[in-house]
């Protein structure tokens, strides 16, 4: 699991390094040591994400915080307030662009992963992020799909196993098949077991050898229906990802195919940035 904390400390002290060591406009406008408030305002409606990032680039500079007023994963209608940081004009200044880009990121992300949750509801699936995700940025991404109503998939490659389609080819080189691979993985303890599947026989190997979860990937939600029944007639627990080529406008129709789970890489590597501005008032 990602530890906002050390994440949020982590990316603020990089985001406010690329900005050098000095603000040479704000000293030379000599206005540095005066009083300022941020406001910070959606200017479109959002569901708000990187509290956490935006407190650490605060505190970074030296303000206690941000002062919000609305919480992590509340739907913000556009002109409202999200929150308020006080310092000096320096302290302000410097923070912004910051903490900016990163609650615009954030937000973009759950305010698309809110959406993609409502096209499926009533459906039994569950909306899932992919590892697109931006070098650096995964764990406030990942947050940030959270924070939109989205859940957990695989953060990284040490803890689920999932065979796709290089390693169908690794196997198939060395004269293996994937029920050797699986039993290795329980072998070492590993109880996620996830296996991408693109014919009817990558199916039935991957169900009859243990796999706990097929990736349907770049399937009509009729043939993912179909798979479905196959798959769960030999296995009747396993769970069903419909991933590749889903949209807004097709993913209800692999909800109502009975998917558990629909992975969406889009979340995190085509974000639109949610519209949130810092106005500096005296």
């Amino acid at each position: 699991m990602i530890d906002p904390t050390f994440d949020a400390r982590r990316l603020a002290e990089l985001a406010l390094a690329e900005d050098g060591d000095r603000d040479i406009t704000t000293e030379v406008t000599g206005a540095g040591e005066r009083p300022a408030r941020g406001v910070l305002e959606a200017r479109t409606t959002l569901v708000l994400a990187g509290v956490a990032y935006a407190d650490a680039v605060a505190r970074a500079v030296g303000i206690p915080g941000v002062r919000w007023r609305f919480a992590e994963g509340d739907e913000v209608p556009g002109g409202s307030v999200l929150g308020e940081l006080q310092g000096t004009f320096a302290q302000v200044l410097r923070a912004e662009r910051p903490l900016l880009n990163l609650l615009q990121r954030a937000g973009g992300i759950a305010t698309a992963t809110r959406t993609y949750v409502r096209a499926v509801e009533g459906t039994g699936c569950t909306i899932l992020h992919t590892r697109k995700t931006a070098p650096g940025l995964r764990g406030l991404d990942l947050l940030a799909v959270l924070a939109g109503g989205g859940r957990l998939h695989r953060a990284g490659l040490a803890h689920e196993v999932m065979i796709k389609d290089n390693h169908w080819k690794a196997l198939a080189d060395q004269g293996r098949g994937v029920g050797d691979a699986l039993a290795a993985a329980r072998d070492r303890g590993i109880e996620a077991l996830y296996v991408e599947v693109e014919t009817v026989e990558q199916v039935r190997a991957a169900a009859t050898a243990g796999a706990t979860r097929l990736l349907v990937d770049n399937q009509t939600p009729a043939t993912v229906k179909e798979w479905k029944g196959l798959a769960r007639s030999l296995a009747p627990k396993i769970e069903i990802e419909a991933t590749g080529g889903i949209t807004l406008e097709n993913v209800r129709s692999y909800g109502e195919a009975g998917v558990d789970y629909a992975s969406i890489g889009a979340l995190t590597h085509s974000v639109k940035a949610a519209d949130v501005a810092l106005e500096v008032k005296a």
